[in-house]
């Protein structure tokens, strides 16, 4: 179970503090798109995320989206965010995570993926080797493809403890 298992769970990635990831030796977030950085049906995003985007840009920490969504997608979804990203991660395989890492240049250990769903984000960054975040879907509503994808996940939370026993913090450390 402990592919599925994250290192931390956040409420929101606007939680993340440039101090915080710091202290944890992370240079590089790699991020899901959709109902992570942004709800799924709202391509432009909330002004916190661009404030965050921008208080991670100016502490020197690279926001890279890796998704599953294709090429076309991701670039209208990003084009006033301005975020490098590789589309068709083919999450939860590792594959995506591994090419982002190198075109970051980074060891592993100073990135962290973070994503709302942890048979996919969660179970990719683990088999890629780095940390993990679990972040509360942004809206409660999903595409039909991730729909799937919740059902099932359903039961890897009953295997791990349930969600009783998530506690979602504000940031890495409560």
């Amino acid at each position: 179970m402990a592919v599925f298992k994250p290192t931390w769970l956040v409420k929101a990635v606007y939680g993340l503090t440039p101090e915080r990831l710091h202290q944890q030796g992370i240079k590089a977030i790699l991020t899901d798109l959709d109902n992570t950085l942004i709800a799924w049906d709202n391509p432009d995003g909330t002004q916190a995320l661009h404030d965050w985007l921008h208080t991670m840009k100016a502490a020197g920490i690279t926001v890279m989206v890796v998704s599953n969504n294709n090429h076309d997608r991701i670039a209208r979804a990003l084009a006033k965010l301005e975020l490098p990203f590789v589309s068709r991660a083919l999450k939860p395989l590792p594959v995506g995570i591994n090419r982002a890492v190198s075109r970051l240049g980074l060891p592993k250990s100073a990135v962290v993926m973070i994503g709302d769903q942890l048979l996919t984000d969660v179970m990719a960054g683990n088999a890629a080797g780095v940390r993990t975040i679990l972040v509360q879907p942004l809206v409660e509503t999903d595409a039909w493809n991730t729909r799937i994808n919740r059902f099932f996940e359903r039961f890897v939370f009953k295997l791990l403890g349930g969600k009783a026993h998530l506690t979602y913090k504000e940031d890495l450390h409560g």
